[in-house]
């Protein structure tokens, strides 16, 4: 029997985010502490398997209501669902011959939801990894990332940019640059210009989140589209100075200067603030990581934070602070 075990990772916007759905730039790391793991295995039908974030029998209605707080109405299935539509959507216009034995496929995954470390890209991400490997496909690499966007976008009409499937797909450390005339037609798919660089030039960081304080991408980036849209002077300016803090912390990173990544990373969190009405917990954690001397800014848009530390001493103060808020504080493994 063929069994093929597949996994995408958490990842963490390191600056420029959220301007990547807007033409902009940023840079990204993997976070390897967290996973999705997808299992596909040859069987009789093409089954997909209900995990416990896709349960339909509860013990109460408080069960119930705990529940679809926590993993929302819909969990994972419908992610790996539309995920293999698109797969053999995109097989059947480029005319590549799937072979016709089935498949039992499901999923589980360790990333903290709603808490903005890209836990729903990670599912489709390791889904389409398991497909291609299952089908014998080769999908281009510049290509994945646009594919799995199609996902949310096209198949279930959720809103989101390219960065996080791109390092995802990618992983390590990626700058990218999604400027109108830098992407590029691959096959029908819009692609970005996506430059790895070495892990091993980044500083010391740290990822910080806490599940209560989670919320759903769409909370923030709902009114900033509509505005964006509408030509919001105030909107298209952060955008605009987004990207060149991401240009910047590109170059700083290279340069291994940590203190200029330090100071852009929290203009970036700064000029977000000035465009968003944030939640109250986000902008505390924020506060008490600066508190200890660390820079800090979202790690995407659900409340995670990330920021640089210079020693152990400010990691230790770094974590004192953020325990009083019941944050969970982890250095994320990147290469």
């Amino acid at each position: 029997m063929i069994l093929i075990r597949r996994r995408a990772y958490a990842r963490a916007g390191l600056v420029g985010n959220p301007s990547d759905g807007y033409h902009g730039k940023t840079v990204s790391v993997i976070v390897k502490n967290f996973h999705a793991e997808v299992v596909l295995y040859e069987w009789q039908n093409l089954e997909i398997v209900l995990t416990r974030e896709d349960k339909t029998r509860f013990r109460s209605l408080k069960e119930l209501r705990d529940d679809v707080t926590q993993h929302g109405y819909y969990g994972g299935v419908r992610l790996v669902k539309a995920t293999i539509k698109r797969f053999a959507d995109y097989c059947a216009r480029n005319q590549i011959l799937l072979h016709d034995r089935n498949f039992s496929i499901r999923y589980e995954s360790n990333i903290p939801r709603n808490v903005g470390l890209a836990g729903s890209s990670a599912i489709i991400v390791a889904t389409l990894r398991a497909l291609m490997d299952f089908y014998h496909v080769e999908i281009p690499l510049e290509v994945q990332p646009s594919l799995a966007l199609s996902v949310e976008n096209n198949e279930l009409n959720i809103p989101g940019g390219l960065q996080d499937r791109v390092i995802q797909v990618y992983e390590g450390c990626v700058s990218m640059n999604f400027a109108k005339e830098t992407m590029r037609d691959i096959g029908g798919f819009q692609c970005g210009v996506y430059e790895r660089l070495d892990p091993g030039l980044l500083p010391n960081l740290y990822v910080a989140y806490a599940d209560e304080l989670g919320e759903p991408t769409e909370v923030l980036h709902n009114d900033l589209r509509g505005r964006f849209n509408r030509g919001d002077p105030d909107v298209i300016a952060a955008m605009r100075h987004f990207a060149q803090l991401a240009a910047a912390g590109r170059d700083a990173i290279v340069a291994r200067d940590c203190e200029s990544l330090s100071r852009l990373m929290d203009e970036n969190f700064d000029t977000r603030r000035s465009i968003c009405n944030l939640h109250a917990g986000h902008i505390q954690m924020i506060e008490a990581a600066r508190r200890a001397g660390a820079s800090a800014k979202f790690a995407g848009s659900g409340g995670a934070i990330i920021g640089t530390f210079k020693d152990q001493a400010m990691f230790d103060a770094l974590t004192s602070e953020l325990a009083k808020m019941q944050c969970i504080v982890v250095r994320p493994k990147i290469a």
